[in-house]
């Protein structure tokens, strides 16, 4: 597989999130887009608002870093396009703040909810996570996220909550992959609700300490390390806590290659190509795939019983 080179398109200029979940901090980061209006050529894009005061998670891996240009331009975001350096190329253009999350289904406290709502009043950690993709490739990305089940704990879903339905935002003009029948748009994903709840399952909002660029998902996406590359919808513009259990997009698209539960697991291969080594972007040789991506201590559990072979 050949990994693209990265565009010379700069990530979407987008307000930063610590200004949005800040306040206080409103006239320090004025005077930054001030400076930065003064001077040619350069934006907000080109001069990132850091994240402060994280702390690493202690679920986080140790492993090397995939470099952040290899994070940002090697991406899979089909509402821009197929192929990997499309969503860098073309999703600079969407605008996202002001940004809100629909929140339905079986909880006490359903509502539309401003994205500082959303996530507040929850504190932001750095995730160091293992992650493989579908086609067999992998990266180690240190997310800023938050905790899913501290933030949908605060919805109070109710005891007929059995799944977590995530859906994009659908927006064709915005999102010019939208445009073409690839998938039944808006893209839709589910997690259980006890995976959903899980400690290692996140809301990213930032990598590498940084807001998180359009390409990766902003401004919420969902990061769940044993099936990344799976589980990863982006642009999160409703959440529903359903009884039933939601038919994903890709399960729609092609159910013979694209189960609900779609754990990273070596010894069931996709219909396609072998699931059982992959190669860590940068490296040459290819390394053995772990169970669960490697998180087989904390997650195997979930799926005590099951047979994975048919529950994929």
């Amino acid at each position: 597989m050949l990994i693209n080179k990265p565009s010379d398109i700069r990530p979407s200029e987008i307000t930063p999130y610590e200004l949005y979940r800040e306040r206080r901090r409103f006239l320090q980061t004025s005077a930054l887009v001030a400076t930065a209006s003064l001077l040619p050529g350069l934006s907000l894009a080109e001069a990132p608002e850091k994240f402060t005061d994280l702390e690493k998670s202690p679920l986080s891996t140790d492993e090397p870093l995939t470099p952040y240009e290899d994070v940002t331009s090697y991406c899979n975001f089909y509402e821009f396009g197929t192929g990997k350096s499309d969503p860098k190329r073309l999703g600079h253009n969407m605008e996202t703040r002001p940004w809100s999350v629909a929140v339905e289904g079986h909880c006490a406290r359903p509502g539309v909810y401003d994205l500082e709502d959303f996530i507040e009043p929850h504190t932001l950690e750095e995730r160091i996570y293992r992650l493989r993709c579908v086609e067999a490739w992998s990266m180690v990305i240190p997310w800023v996220g938050i905790p899913m089940n501290e933030v949908l704990k605060r919805f109070e879903p109710t005891g007929n909550a059995k799944y977590v339905k995530f859906t994009t935002l659908l927006d064709p003009e915005q999102m010019p992959g939208q445009r073409y029948p690839i998938l039944d748009w808006p893209y839709v994903e589910g997690l259980r609700m006890d995976e959903a709840m899980h400690p290692l399952s996140i809301f990213a909002v930032g990598l590498y300490g940084e807001v998180l660029p359009n390409q990766n998902g902003a401004p919420l996406r969902l990061v769940v390390p044993w099936k990344y590359g799976f589980k990863s919808i982006k642009s999160i513009v409703k959440v529903e806590f359903t009884e039933e259990e939601p038919l994903n997009s890709w399960q729609q698209s092609s159910p013979r290659e694209y189960g609900f539960y779609a754990n990273v697991n070596p010894e069931v291969d996709h219909p396609r190509w072998s699931q059982a080594r992959e190669r860590r972007i940068g490296d040459f040789f290819k390394r053995d795939t772990l169970m669960f991506n490697g998180y087989a201590d904390q997650v195997a559990q979930l799926y005590s019983g099951m047979d994975l072979s048919q529950q994929f």
